[in-house]
């Protein structure tokens, strides 16, 4: 326990003072005392970290139990215990029940009992304490996670709406690259066809789905794929070829993009270089 305890005792006999002090020589606590309820009172406003307050129930001016009841309004972690006779013991049981005060010692009290009702009035403090910063440390994690919940939400909605417009843009290029008046072929590196649009298609005298992802050689005519070679190994070209009985003027160019290579070979019945 690193914080220093801090007992406040309460009573207007001078006596009753002394032997609360003695009990608690060995005890690494500090003692503070009051002779009344309101110099009880004083004191908590110097020493506001006061951890267990006990007070005697018959004093003159303000009793004990009022003098807790005040003490709770204006210090309501301390733990408060209350000093009383027998004769007393209705009055007291019923503030407790009222949540005011911890638990009450009959006088005349045994020393060991009080002792021990001490240590576990304190323990409960600081457990109290404990539990109230587990709070506050969960009530900021939760706005934080809040906060960041929030921020993800705003993130996944900008995001959505990003694809959203990124696949729309995609598929007008698509539909553009589709409805060329130009035959163009998409090849990877290594000679497969990945991309067939509509004008190709016409021209080759073949279906898109017969040539996609097939090697060039196997799909397209020899010259075509002669020219095919030679854009890979010249970067680019342009030549004419003959292909079902037209001439076609076929322009070819490597591509880099994101480190993936690849050909764009572009076929047109109009040969114009």
């Amino acid at each position: 326990m690193s914080d220093q305890v801090k007992i406040l005792c309460v009573d207007d006999e001078r006596n009753v003072l002394r032997a609360l002090e003695r009990i608690f020589l060995d005890d690494d606590y500090q003692i503070l005392t009051a002779g009344s309820g309101q110099e009880g009172m004083d004191i908590l406003e110097t020493e506001p970290d006061i951890q267990v307050v006990i007070s005697d129930y018959r004093m003159p001016g303000m009793n004990g139990v009022d003098f807790l009841r005040e003490v709770y309004s204006r210090h309501p972690d301390t733990i408060r215990i209350v000093l009383s006779g027998y004769a007393d013991t209705a009055s007291v049981v019923a503030a407790i029940n009222e949540g005011q005060i911890y638990k009450f010692v009959p006088k005349p009290w045994n020393d060991d009992e009080l002792r021990m009702t001490i240590a576990k009035a304190i323990e409960t403090f600081f457990l109290h304490r404990k539990n109230l910063e587990l709070t506050e440390a969960l009530r900021r994690k939760n706005e934080e996670l809040s906060t960041l919940n929030d921020s993800l939400e705003r993130l996944v909605a900008e995001r959505t709406l990003e694809l959203i417009l990124q696949n729309r843009a995609l598929q007008h290029t698509r539909n553009i690259l589709q409805h060329l008046p130009v035959g163009v072929l998409a090849l990877v590196s290594d000679g497969i066809v990945v991309q067939v649009n509509l004008e190709a298609a016409n021209i080759l005298k073949t279906d898109s789905e017969e040539i996609l992802g097939k090697k060039v050689e196997t799909v397209l005519p020899p010259a075509l794929c002669d020219f095919v070679a030679t854009v890979l190994v010249q970067k680019n070209g342009c030549t004419t070829i003959d292909c079902n009985g037209e001439s076609l003027c076929v322009k070819g160019t490597c591509m880099i993009e994101d480190e993936q290579e690849g050909l764009i070979i572009c076929l047109n019945r109009e040969c114009r270089k």
